[in-house]
């Protein structure tokens, strides 16, 4: 495990942190590959019943780190596997997956959240996916869960736009489900990851299950 990825288990939660603050928790390909790696344990450890991300004070996640896709791309691609494999542990992961956000969501640290059951954020986040100004197209099958989610027409002024979404535009559109002071975040987000590990196992899995529905148009959507 990387230093810019910090786990820790307890009480049935498995808190993944993005730790590196410097850098607005830009992530690498090694931090990908570490939050994959510990999605995977969760998976199959009956015990994490719920798994929560957190970033750190003043930033979730600026995105991707340029430079380091940068030296990926140069060496041949290959680390990129770990992008894919993260994506694909959030997308058909069976763990309820809650997110506390404070401060910077950019481009995968927003569509992340789409794919997670529950989302606090403080009143000073901000939300954007800058894709189509990078010359990319959405990541992570947003394009398909983000009409769903949000909305055409939102999911259109963020995904293809570009536009940055303040912490209460995203509660209405239906991004977050609770905005919380910074000082509360965390706590308010570990007691809700918490309560949702305490549910009768199998029934929650069930429900949820029916909730998210058949996640194979959003792999495809992913992959193409």
């Amino acid at each position: 495990m990387s230093q810019t990825i910090d786990v820790m288990v307890a009480d049935g939660v498995q808190t993944i942190r993005m730790n590196r603050p410097e850098k607005k928790n830009a992530l690498t390909s090694e931090m990908y590959a570490d939050m994959a790696a510990a999605l995977a344990e969760a998976h199959a450890d009956d015990a994490m019943r719920c798994v929560l991300f957190l970033g750190t004070p003043g930033a979730f996640s600026a995105g991707n780190d340029i430079g380091d896709f940068m030296r990926v791309a140069l060496a041949g691609g290959q680390d990129t596997w770990s992008v894919f494999d993260f994506l694909e542990a959030i997308i058909t992961g069976e763990k309820p997956l809650v997110a506390g956000v404070d401060g910077l969501a950019i481009g995968i640290g927003t569509t992340m959240l789409m794919h997670c059951d529950y989302v606090l954020a403080t009143p000073g986040s901000s939300f954007k996916a800058p894709f189509t100004d990078l010359g990319l197209v959405p990541e992570a099958g947003s394009s398909l869960i983000g009409p769903q989610l949000i909305g055409h027409h939102r999911a259109f002024a963020m995904l293809a736009m570009g536009e940055t979404f303040s912490a209460e535009e995203a509660r209405a559109a239906g991004l977050v489900n609770r905005i919380h002071d910074s000082a509360e975040l965390e706590k308010a987000a570990s007691e809700a990851a918490a309560r949702i590990a305490a549910k009768p196992t199998h029934a929650l899995a069930a429900s949820r299950k029916l909730i998210r529905g058949d996640r194979a148009d959003i792999l495809k959507r992913m992959r193409d």
